[in-house]
């Protein structure tokens, strides 16, 4: 479990995330996705995923950012793949993405993965602007990636040049 401060001073914990986060990530996905995950897929990434880590507060709001993630093997080879990453609305812009995804990635280079990737909207510039800061770097559209038929930017990072 790590600490940070957010730029409001408030305390911010880093952890694994347990099955009873279930209620706070359905809430964090219902106000952050116009198509969000289902309790359901979220407690079978919570059982799945390589790495879950939740941000919490010691407010009453408790949990108000996640990451998971996989590590998946492609033509012999062990990519790290960031599934999905959330905060908060009124927890965003106060650097608990950027310390979830901080987060993650270190996981990934403990492990001797080399390259990480992602999926992100192509609507989605806030995010892709936030991936870009990071070192990530457009790598191929995927057509039709998403439920309502949007493409999808691949964003790829080389962990081996850090």
């Amino acid at each position: 479990m790590r600490c940070l401060y957010s730029h409001d001073q408030k305390r911010i914990t880093i952890r694994n995330a347990r099955i009873s986060d279930i209620d706070a990530l359905k809430r964090i996905e219902d106000k952050s996705f116009k198509y969000p995950y289902s309790k359901h897929l979220l407690l079978y990434l919570l059982n799945t995923c390589d790495v879950f880590l939740v941000a919490v507060t010691g407010d009453p709001e408790g949990v108000v950012g996640y990451i998971c993630g996989s590590i998946e093997i492609r033509r012999g080879v062990e990519l790290g793949h960031i599934i999905s990453i959330a905060v908060d609305p009124s927890y965003r812009r106060k650097g608990i993405g950027r310390r979830l995804m901080e987060e993650v990635i270190e996981f990934y280079k403990r492990r001797g993965i080399s390259v990480i990737y992602l999926e992100c909207r192509v609507s989605n510039k806030v995010a892709q602007r936030f991936y870009e800061k990071l070192g990530f770097r457009k790598e191929c559209i995927i057509k039709g990636y998403y439920e309502n038929g949007e493409d999808a930017i691949v964003y790829k990072k080389d962990l081996s040049k850090i």
